[in-house]
Order: structure tokens, then sequence, then C-alpha cells
């Protein structure tokens, strides 16, 4: 079965220039892709199991991800300088294309 796709809409300036407040996003559900760094995540926020989030992936060890906002102002990001590595398993979607 192919992956689906999905649609998001960002909130919030973490991931600014790239992706702004308001815009909508589509990406490919993630059912484990090989993931690279500098590609583009959906996940579940580690510590706010509400909460999804949009981030880059900086740095891989195994399964676990480094991830992080684009914005250069660093207290404009919730991503792993707070709440550490996540897991390939806590990934939704990948690969986001602007449309």
């Amino acid at each position: 079965m192919d992956p689906r796709i999905l649609k998001v809409i960002v909130k919030g300036d973490s991931m600014w220039p790239t992706l702004n407040d308001g815009d909508l996003v589509k990406c490919i559900e993630y059912t484990g892709q090989n993931v690279s760094p500098n590609l583009l995540v959906v996940f579940s926020h580690p510590l706010k199991k509400l909460v999804t989030c949009v981030k880059r992936v900086s740095r891989i060890d195994g399964n676990r991800l480094f991830v992080e906002g684009d914005n250069p102002d660093p207290t404009a990001s919730d991503d792993s300088h707070n709440f550490g590595w996540i897991s390939n398993s806590d990934l939704i979607a990948i690969e986001l294309l602007q449309g």
C-alpha cells in the first residue's frame, strides 16, 4: 500500500523562513522510509502528545533523530534542544512539500 498524503497547517514561527505561520504543507505518511539529515519531518511532541511538530532533521544516531527549527532565533523553536532526541517511531510524516 502506498503511503497516504497528509496535510498539515503550520502554527508558529519555528520553521521560518522555510515555512510560515498558516502555511499548508503536504507530506507523505511515514511508513519506515529512510530519513536523512535536512529532511523535514512531522512528529508527535515527545512531552506533549497532543502537539504535532514540524522540524528539520539535523543529526541521526541509529534510530534517533535530532530535530531543529529553521528560525535562527534559538528561542523561537521547541525542538531537540529542549526535549532531546526523538525516535523514528515518533514520526508521522516526512518529505514536506509546500503546497
